[in-house]
């Protein structure tokens, strides 16, 4: 039973990460469901969505270059120190203060899920106005610490950052996205591992899988014009799982 829930949280992990993104919202709560501990859960999510970031990074890698205040190298450098910094706080978290918060990192990995397009809309839509090299900083540095302290929703809220701080170019954005999720979770990752917090056994299974996932959603995201009833999909479970961490 365990293999088979985890073979299938993921394959849909990993096409709902090549189509639309919010995959560890899937794997996250298995791993939960399966007796891992939460923080353990958490670290090992991110583990297993590290291969699927490199690979995204290396397609879009002809088309990442910086916009607005900070440098491609400052990005990633910022990234790389707020990644450290979430992941510092994570292993200074106990563990039942840390169950107590999962529900509402939830909330806010769903939120950020359902809400993401239309607010790196907004952003997009305020013209070239970008915010400056202050804001562009801190804002860098908190969302990657986001990322190295929950892995959930990490994407569309670098998303959302690159619109608040300037971008323009989609795919640069994606590329970047990609990247800094490599970057920080990287970091992350051998935070994790230093203080035993992977669960190696049902790593291997779900990295296994979420490849396969993410090559099969790859090969169908190009007949794939419209993500929205799969985004809404995505939303309901988040939704669902939000409110049953709630109420365990």
């Amino acid at each position: 039973m365990s293999l088979l829930v985890l073979t299938l949280a993921g394959l849909l992990a990993g096409i709902v990460n090549a189509v639309a993104g919010g995959g560890t919202l899937l794997t996250f709560p298995a791993l939960v469901w399966l007796g891992v501990p939460p923080i353990m859960a958490n670290a090992t999510a991110t583990l297993t969505a590290l291969p699927g970031y490199l690979g995204s990074a290396w397609a879009y890698r002809r088309d990442i270059a910086a916009e607005g205040a900070l440098s491609l190298r400052a990005i990633v450098i910022l990234a790389a120190f707020g990644g450290l910094l979430g992941a510092g706080l994570l292993l200074i978290t106990p563990g039942e203060a840390f169950t107590g918060i999962v529900p509402w990192l939830l909330l806010v990995a769903t939120l950020a899920f359902a809400l993401g397009p239309r607010l790196i809309a907004a952003l997009q839509a305020r013209g070239r106005g970008a915010a400056g090299l202050g804001i562009s900083t801190f804002g860098v540095i908190a969302v990657a610490g986001y990322g190295g302290y929950f892995n959930g929703g990490l994407g569309i809220m670098l998303l959302a950052l690159f619109g608040l701080i300037g971008f323009r170019d989609l795919h640069g954005m994606n590329g970047l996205k990609n990247l800094l999720s490599a970057v920080l979770s990287s970091v992350s990752v051998v935070a994790y591992a230093s203080a035993g917090l992977i669960a190696w056994d049902q790593a291997l299974v779900l990295a296994l899988a979420t490849t396969l996932g993410g090559y099969i959603g790859a090969r169908q995201a190009r007949r794939i014009t419209n993500t929205g009833p799969l985004r809404a999909g995505i939303v309901a479970v988040g939704a669902v799982l939000t409110l049953v961490f709630f109420l365990v």
